[in-house]
């Protein structure tokens, strides 16, 4: 497993409110059916931006980009590797 998901793991067992322990679950766990409500994912995706002092864009705020561990790392790792519009 991943440094990068293991923060992630940290982040949702403080702010993602599951019924489960996040410890319990594997990266490619549904959040959502472990507990996470739409709200308690709002709480996750600010404190991911913090975090990892990233942003995310209006395109991923749906909830298959915060569905699973691993979904999110792959949102991590599309931000970091886009190119900054310029005057953006």
């Amino acid at each position: 497993m991943t440094e990068e998901i293991e923060e992630i793991r940290r982040i949702i067992a403080e702010h993602g409110r599951l019924s489960v322990e996040a410890s319990e679950l594997t990266p490619d766990a549904d959040l959502y059916h472990a507990g996470m409500t739409s709200h308690a994912s709002v709480n996750v995706m600010l404190a991911l931006e913090d975090h990892f002092d990233i942003e995310f864009p209006d395109r991923m705020l749906k909830r298959s980009v915060f569905e699973s561990m691993s979904a999110i790392e792959e949102a991590l790792r599309e931000l970091r590797t886009e190119t900054p519009v310029s005057g953006a």
